[in-house]
């Protein structure tokens, strides 16, 4: 009954606002003109600091509107929970002139006349690809310029209402809120909303979506994008149509548009890897019942009387060879001679990726009028916060203006903290990698002693071995372990990037980038690392064998190989992290929301505020794509730095980009408040740590396809050591195993029993027989594989690198048709800006104004033909 009572007096209250007939949809002020740029919550608690934020606000506000800002409050009781205060704020026409100046933001001054690209012959068969002509370019095409207050007559000013675009505004806004004092605290002038979002003054500052995302508003001067975005870009069903780029970039500004762009290009350049990939797996697959080294082992002539000896100390027993028949067939699938060629193909495809990318860049730049973008601008503007924590000052030697600075001391404090910081989490990463590989070596002996001895498993036997079953096992174990040093040192990274104080926008990420690259990069990579480079590598030889610790034999590869072993690390690490972050993005945005909106959903809709509505979504955060790209370029070294291991790791890719795209964009338009639009030429310093990502691939991937594929072994025995020129490769696998007398055991390695009495058992490795003068010893053959594994590195490399080199000469990072076209806009440009000039003088020189001179005339004139000239 109390409930319903309060429900009902929620409704006479809403009722009274209902008379001045606006729609709770509106995303205007209640005169139905002025537009909501802006939207500030607080929760006015009678708590201890209640007075000292209340000051904090009515001085915030009072210097809001000193700046020439408007201000309209909702009531509490207004609100849903009756709890929420809402301040709606509007720029009006002076502010965001002024402002726009500021920024340096372009506006039309005239429509383009430059012919558009010649039709591609292909357009017919992508047409089911297309999404409608007014989705994909949603404004027409300006020349455009600085906004100039003195200039206002050169722009294409139809309605001032409308001439800025709800994203330039939020922006504007946005640039004052961070900027505004709102007193002085200990001394100190404190200002910037993010301080009073910090300090609990304000609970929430963001602009506001333009509509709900599943339907049209209905209001008439609203455009909906948010609806056309989630019905043409946001929806899975529309995950083969190519994306809304310039409609995103004008909803949510170009940061956001220039990431989707490159998603969607990493996703189609993907799609040709994908297939190569897959060629080169299907090639595996369809030889494998033809690959000698498999027939030997499965044959019970061969691999039956072939005898290993035994894979852990004491309690395990003797096996013979062909137990790993299965194994060893499926090995086949990614250790085969197409293992190579996609080695070299990746080489190549990482190069005209990064190299189309960039002209794809180039084109945006152009077509976002970011030609001319100066990013210093922008992003060197000192944070607020460096300008709210630095105290002292000093002269800029170029601006000569007193600016706050950090003396060096305190920065090179700050700096050895956040270095002993990040080297403490890498060890922590390292030392957890050692407690996985104890790991590995204390179960590995007892899964052989398991499953040579356990009856119930001898059905999967063959297929799982127990170097499978320990691969598996600590893969699981190193994803767990790696989600959860990432949910910490992701906090960590934050807190430490903060404490350095960065002096710019642009500092700070980069800082952050850098910390947070090299900790995933260790995080990620290093049991495939481990894998691919150092298992198998130093296990010694039965009598001989090397020890962690003193403690734990050291693990030996399957007798197929390790390259199997690197497969099953790397699908359940990337396939793993993809789920995972899948789940992150999309599952838990949606429960927090569900849970936020519980209560609203029994409220009629036409009750339920627009700034409400928003104020219930997630926040998208500053920080937001940067975690968006880290995903991205994680995902990009596994499959560039050992994808030589897993050709189908660009299909997994693919996949999981196709599912990618959509659900970025259904979270950032159904379940995020509207992001403050940002600026954006590039995708940064990602753009670099890609490029040395590509060159590590090379190296990696020469060094997996030596040193962890057998091919260069079986090569090696092809040409120069096979005795049977009817079939080549026979007798591989009785050569590439090494003989060992079991008499020569000392006590710690031999097995407790040998109930068949074998004299000798079989180890992998090129060593000399008992009875040989250099007996354990290294082989001819050994040193003759490791030259033939040496050599093969250095030709690989240098080939690839001479060729990737090559394509990135042949290929121009600027289009040739761009040139041009920046060239001739910046003719018109100037041309029209100079006209403009010459008719404002003639205008005074008509009205007799002393102070347009003649030669200030012909100054203007001469600049014009200069400018034709050039």
């Amino acid at each position: 009954q109390q409930s319903g009572r309060r429900y009902n007096l929620f409704l006479k209250r809403r009722l009274r606002i209902d008379k001045r007939h606006q729609s709770k949809d509106s995303i205007f002020f209640r005169d139905g003109v002025r537009r909501i740029d802006f939207v500030l919550s607080y929760v006015d608690d009678l708590n201890k600091e209640w007075e000292k934020k209340l000051e904090r606000r009515k001085e915030f506000e009072s210097n809001l509107q000193k700046a020439g800002l408007e201000l309209e409050t909702e009531d509490k009781k207004e609100s849903e929970d009756g709890k929420i205060f809402f301040v709606k704020i509007h720029a009006p026409w002076e502010v965001l002139i002024t402002y726009a100046e500021v920024l340096n933001i372009k506006v039309p001054i005239r429509e383009n006349d430059i012919p558009p690209m010649v039709e591609n012959p292909l357009d017919c068969v992508l047409l089911p690809f297309r999404l409608p002509e007014k989705v994909m370019h949603p404004e027409p095409d300006y020349f455009t310029a600085p906004f100039s207050k003195d200039k206002q007559e050169l722009y294409l000013i139809n309605d001032e209402s409308t001439f800025f675009s709800p994203s330039m505004r939020n922006r504007i806004v946005n640039y004052i809120l961070t900027r505004c004092p709102y007193g002085t605290e200990e001394g100190k002038k404190k200002f910037g909303i993010k301080r009073l979002l910090n300090n609990g003054t304000y609970t929430a500052a963001y602009p506001l979506h333009d509509c709900q995302y599943w339907k049209k508003a209905s209001d008439p001067n609203c455009d909906s994008e948010r609806h056309t975005l989630y019905m043409e870009w946001a929806r899975f069903l529309r995950f083969y149509k190519e994306q809304p780029l310039d409609l995103i970039r004008k909803y949510y500004g170009e940061k956001i548009g220039i990431y989707f762009a490159w998603l969607g290009f990493y996703t189609e350049m993907l799609f040709l890897a994908a297939v190569v990939g897959l060629i080169c797996f299907l090639y595996g697959l369809f030889t494998m019942d033809e690959n000698m080294s498999s027939k030997e082992i499965c044959d019970p002539s061969i691999g039956g009387e072939i005898i290993m000896c035994p894979l852990c100390d004491q309690d395990c027993e003797y096996w013979r060879l062909n137990t790993t028949c299965e194994s060893s067939q499926y090995s086949h699938l990614f250790d085969n001679v197409a293992t190579l060629f996609f080695a070299i193909f990746m080489g190549i495809w990482v190069t005209l990726f990064l190299e189309f990318w960039k002209r794809r860049q180039a084109r945006l730049k152009y077509q976002w009028d970011l030609v001319d973008f100066e990013e210093e601008q922008q992003q060197l503007q000192l944070r607020p916060e460096y300008e709210a924590k630095c105290t002292q000052k000093k002269r800029n030697p170029i601006t000569q203006e007193m600016e706050p600075y950090l003396p060096l001391t305190s920065q090179a404090v700050r700096f050895c903290v956040s270095g002993a910081t990040v080297l403490f989490w890498v060890s922590l990463i390292i030392a957890s990698m050692i407690a996985v590989i104890v790991y590995r070596l204390a179960v590995y002996a007892a899964f052989a002693s398991l499953m040579e001895n356990a009856q119930s498993l001898q059905p999967i036997s063959g297929l799982l071995t127990p170097q499978l079953a320990t691969s598996v096992t600590a893969s699981c174990l190193n994803f767990v372990i790696i989600m959860i040093l990432n949910f910490f040192y992701e906090r960590i990274a934050i807190w430490i990037t903060d404490m350095e104080i960065p002096r710019t926008h642009m500092e700070y990420e980069n800082r952050l980038t850098m910390k947070m690259f090299l900790f995933q990069f260790v995080n990620y990579y290093s049991s495939c690392f481990y894998v691919a480079f150092f298992k198998g590598k130093f296990v010694g030889y039965p009598g001989a064998y090397t020890y962690m610790f003193n403690r734990w034999r050291n693990e030996e590869c399957d007798p197929a190989g390790c390259l199997i072993e690197l497969t099953t690390q790397l699908t359940i690490v990337m396939a793993g992290k993809q789920i995972w972050g899948n789940i992150q993005e999309a599952i838990v945005p949606w429960i927090c929301n569900w849970w936020g909106r519980r209560k609203a959903r029994n409220n009629p809709e036409n009750l339920y505020s627009r700034w409400e509505q928003d104020h219930d979504l997630q926040t998208f955060g500053a920080l937001g794509l940067f975690y968006e790209y880290l995903e991205m370029v994680i995902q990009f070294g596994f499959i560039t730095l050992f994808v030589a291991s897993f050709p189908l790791a660009p299909l997994l890719a693919l996949m999981n980009n196709i599912l990618e795209i959509r659900v970025d964009s259904w979270k950032l338009t159904t379940q995020y408040r509207r992001p403050v639009a940002a600026k954006a030429h590039s995708i940064g310093v990602w753009q670099e740590i890609l490029n040395g990502m590509a060159i590590l691939s090379v190296v990696t991937n020469a060094f997996i396809v030596a040193f962890t594929s057998d091919m260069i072994p079986r090569l090696v025995y092809y040409y120069a050591y096979s005795e049977n020129e009817d079939s080549p490769m026979s007798g591989y696998i009785n050569n590439s195993l090494s003989v060992f007398l079991i008499s020569d055991f000392p006590k710690r390695n031999e097995p407790k029993e040998n109930p068949e009495d074998f004299v000798i058992c079989r180890y992998r490795d090129y060593r000399y027989p008992p009875d040989h003068e250099k007996r354990y010893l290294h082989s001819m053959q050994f040193w003759h594989i490791l030259a033939a594994k040496l050599a093969f590195i250095i030709i690989m490399e240098h080939v690839v690198f001479i060729v990737k080199f090559f394509v990135a000469w042949m290929i121009p990072d600027v289009p040739a048709d761009v040139k041009a076209k920046i060239k001739r806009e910046k003719y018109l440009t100037q041309k029209i800006l100079h006209e403009y000039e010459l008719e404002k003088l003639k205008e005074r020189l008509c009205q007799g104004d002393t102070r347009a001179t003649e030669k200030e005339f012909i100054a203007t004139e001469g600049r014009m033909e200069l400018s034709r000239a050039m």
